[in-house]
């Protein structure tokens, strides 16, 4: 696999001087990449993720979604270098990594808040993309309710009866909450929001400038308070970031009782992920919302 991986990088790098396999991601193989001369992008280190049986279109719909982030100027975003087919694989900029200092997490903060007045007519995005390795459905939508109904809420419902996850119970609790998001979010306080859609403790890196920088996005137009509460959900931000994330646009009062009905479309997808070790968590926010 590495050798048909090499063959294919050198079409599109020039010759190589290294490959060398690098940790950092349950779901595709990655690698540092250094060439024997610069390439045509300029840089002499690459880094490359591929996968031997991605989900259809998930390197390209990374790499939009990386473009798209940084269309917003708010915080640094790896360059797309390349897509490779054979066997599929995306060839990011390299990303030398520094440490996590108090400025780091006030200036992701603020970015993250500026990159949130990115905005658009509807919810959702032109193109599907995945949420670790499950589809996420992006139709757009003029309505959130209706998009965090359906697109989000009601796939994961459905993965969940598949694959047998959806007892009697959960799938009535689930489908009142479903039925009744209006009594939590009002839909003329929202707007569509440019979200990295998957920000997560592992998700944004550090440089050795001191800068922030977002990986592995699931990007799409959502409401804000969705992005803020996943970063809550399994830790990894500092107090510093969410003070200045609030400096720079405060979060409406009301997002403390909305913040585990937003996380229950991560947990439910962690559940299909992962099976039934977050089903209890599930099950929790459940009964908070429909008892």
């Amino acid at each position: 696999m590495l050798s048909d991986l090499r063959a294919s990088l050198e079409k599109t790098l020039g010759p190589i001087r290294s490959l060398t396999p690098v940790g950092g991601g349950d779901i595709n193989n990655a690698a540092r990449v250094e060439t024997a001369s610069h390439g045509e992008a300029g840089d002499a280190r690459y880094f490359v993720k591929w996968n031997t049986a991605p989900l259809p279109r998930m390197f390209e719909a990374e790499a939009r979604g990386l473009k798209l982030l940084d269309s917003a100027h708010a915080l640094r975003i790896p360059r797309v270098i390349a897509l490779i087919d054979q066997p599929p694989a995306l060839v990011l900029e390299w990303i030398d990594v520094g440490a996590n200092k108090p400025a780091a997490s006030e200036a992701l903060g603020r970015g993250l808040a500026q990159q949130h007045r990115s905005s658009a007519p509807t919810y959702g995005l032109d193109h599907d993309n995945t949420i670790g390795s499950n589809p996420q459905c992006n139709t757009p939508t003029r309505s959130w309710i209706e998009f965090y109904r359906d697109r989000r809420l009601g796939v994961q419902r459905d993965l969940a009866r598949q694959r047998g996850h959806l007892t009697s119970d959960r799938a009535r609790r689930l489908d009142r909450v479903m039925n009744h998001l209006d009594r939590w979010i009002d839909e003329n306080a929202v707007t569509p929001a440019l979200l990295h859609g998957d920000l997560w403790g592992g998700n944004y890196l550090i440089d050795a400038q001191g800068q922030p920088v977002l990986i592995d996005p699931a990007v799409y137009y959502g409401d804000r308070e969705a992005e803020l509460a996943f970063t809550e959900l399994f830790g990894g931000f500092s107090a510093r970031f969410y003070a200045a994330y609030n400096e720079a646009w405060p979060l409406d009062r009301g997002y403390a009782d909305r913040r585990d009905l937003y996380n229950l479309y991560h947990l439910l997808n962690h559940l299909n992920l992962f099976g039934e070790g977050y089903g209890g968590s599930v099950d929790a926010i459940l009964r908070r919302y429909a008892d």
